[in-house]
């Protein structure tokens, strides 16, 4: 999970550096999660997605089905989503070699940011620091970067305080913010059945992350998830028009690139020559 028990101090960047260290990641702390396409894919890819957060990164193959997405929106191009090392906390990512070795690694198309600390009483205020400097370090790499704020825990009403804290991140540095949590309050006063959550109330279902990563494609093209088709993840099709009509509506009301409209979408992209929680008091 990714709520903090103590205020973080204002840290820093380590040393940025250019080697590649592609691992995989995950909540806060560290683990070694399996995620994201090899170097190798990366390299060759017309598409690059970098994925930098906890467990609610990984959680419900969420990475896969965010590349599953974008090969089906973007035809004819070939894409890769890479995941950071271990699973942590934005203010400790700044921080961490092998995260801002594979970020400065290559130019990437988008870079996902998720598991900034907050407050989930609300008492406690968090450093945002550690985001807004990654947020910097994207757009150095030629990335759109795009805020991931968590969805809400099983039957507690902290969708908005999640995602205005990230609209604050991108007010002081220009990104693009999901509103994932928004679309899962839809989905659920739609459909009370469906199954977002994961039995521990807090990360996802495979239902919950394909959710998830239907508005990151949104905020990472610049188009709507609308007209999308079924991926294969073992997600029922009735179920997935569900979410993707959830998904699209929540993003006519509330745009992923409301704090990035400068940044140009990805259909400008070329394709190959031969044919991508929080703990707190």
């Amino acid at each position: 999970m990714s709520r903090p028990r103590s205020d973080p101090r204002r840290r820093l960047p380590a040393l940025l550096l250019v080697l590649f260290g592609l691992l995989s990641t995950g909540c806060g702390g560290s683990s070694d999660t399996a995620g994201g396409d090899s170097a190798e894919t990366v390299a060759a890819a017309d598409v690059t997605v970098l994925m930098m957060g906890n467990s609610h990164t990984t959680v419900a193959n969420l990475p896969a089905q965010l590349g599953a997405l974008l090969r089906a929106g973007l035809p004819g191009k070939t894409v890769a989503v890479a995941v950071a090392p271990g699973w942590m906390f934005l203010d400790e990512r700044v921080d961490h070699r092998a995260s801002l070795d594979l970020l400065r690694s290559r130019a990437w198309s988008a870079v996902v940011l998720q598991a900034q600390k907050y407050s989930t009483s609300g008492a406690f205020s968090y450093s945002t620091l550690g985001a807004e400097l990654l947020v910097q370090a994207a757009r150095g790499q030629q990335a759109v970067p795009v805020l991931f704020p968590e969805w809400p825990r099983r039957g507690v009403a902290e969708t908005a305080r999640i995602y205005d804290l990230h609209v604050t991140i991108a007010t002081a540095q220009p990104a693009c913010v999901a509103p994932v949590g928004q679309a899962w309050d839809l989905a659920l006063q739609r459909d009370p059945t469906l199954r977002l959550h994961s039995s521990d109330g807090n990360h996802a279902d495979v239902p919950g992350a394909f959710l998830a990563a239907l508005v990151l494609y949104a905020g990472i093209t610049g188009r709507s998830p609308r007209a999308l088709p079924d991926i294969d993840n073992g997600v029922a099709p009735a179920t997935q028009a569900q979410l993707r009509a959830a998904a699209a509506d929540t993003l006519d009301a509330v745009p992923a690139r409301r704090h990035c409209p400068a940044d140009a979408p990805l259909a400008s992209v070329p394709p190959t020559r031969s044919a991508h929680h929080h703990e707190g008091p």
